[in-house]
């Protein structure tokens, strides 16, 4: 039978135990959970680092490639410092820079010409909030060989939308301007048209902040109603 302890004598005649044979035994559960929970927070705590360093250059990435983001930052800056001239400009400039976005994704909006007519490329004009209190417009034309014309224009924030409400929401007001109220892809509408001239105008209200009018010449009713149609006014008033 191999000893417990292997015994040795020293000089001075003491013993002492040079060495203990144990053999290994199974783990203790509590030791297998600890070892387990350890595991799982460095792997927590490496992928908490991962996650932060990779949104923090993305976020970084953004704003150096972002005019508005930088132009903001740099006027919470200015506003730290005191300078709150400079940093009025700077929001200013912001504002004006997200304007102009915003009417870069509503030009997209401005449907394509009808079968047998052909259109211009598309307008944006964003105005600064001394100017109509900072709306944006987007235009398009569109025109055929036999003379025929029509136009598609959108207006966000427009100074006339209060008085073209007040129409549509009063079809004797409508009348009285020579129109009439109509519903349109389930946006109310007030039509005006000439059969003797062959032209009208069409003005639509969506989400009580953007105004379309589609305006034609040398064109039937029908021709003017479906290019009012083709609009995507759920589109237009997520902007």
């Amino acid at each position: 039978m191999r000893p417990l302890f292997l015994l040795d004598r020293a000089p001075a005649g003491w013993y002492h135990i040079i060495r203990k044979r144990t053999a290994p035994g199974p783990q203790k559960p509590e030791n297998i959970m600890k070892k387990k929970r350890t595991i799982c927070l460095d792997s927590f705590i490496i992928l908490s680092v991962f996650l932060t360093c990779f949104f923090s250059k993305s976020v970084f990435a953004q704003e150096k490639n972002d005019d508005v983001l930088t132009t903001v930052n740099e006027a919470v800056k200015q506003y730290t410092l005191g300078d709150f001239s400079g940093a009025i400009s700077n929001l200013d400039y912001a504002t004006q820079l997200i304007r102009q976005k915003r009417s870069e994704r509503m030009k997209a909006l401005l449907p394509e010409p009808l079968s047998g007519w052909q259109a211009k490329p598309p307008t944006a004009q964003a105005l600064g909030t001394a100017v109509f209190g900072g709306g944006v417009t987007v235009s398009r034309d569109y025109y055929t060989d036999k003379g025929a014309s029509l136009s598609i224009e959108m207006v966000s924030d427009s100074p006339v939308l209060q008085s073209i409400m007040t129409m549509l929401n009063n079809p004797m007001f409508a009348g009285a301007a020579g129109g009439i109220i109509k519903t349109i892809k389930r946006q109310r509408a007030m039509i005006k048209y000439d059969e003797k001239d062959r032209k009208g105008e069409i003005d639509i209200v969506v989400a009580s902040r953007f105004m379309v009018t589609v305006k034609g010449r040398g064109v039937d009713r029908k021709t003017l109603l479906q290019f009012a149609e083709s609009v995507d006014f759920d589109a237009l008033a997520k902007n």
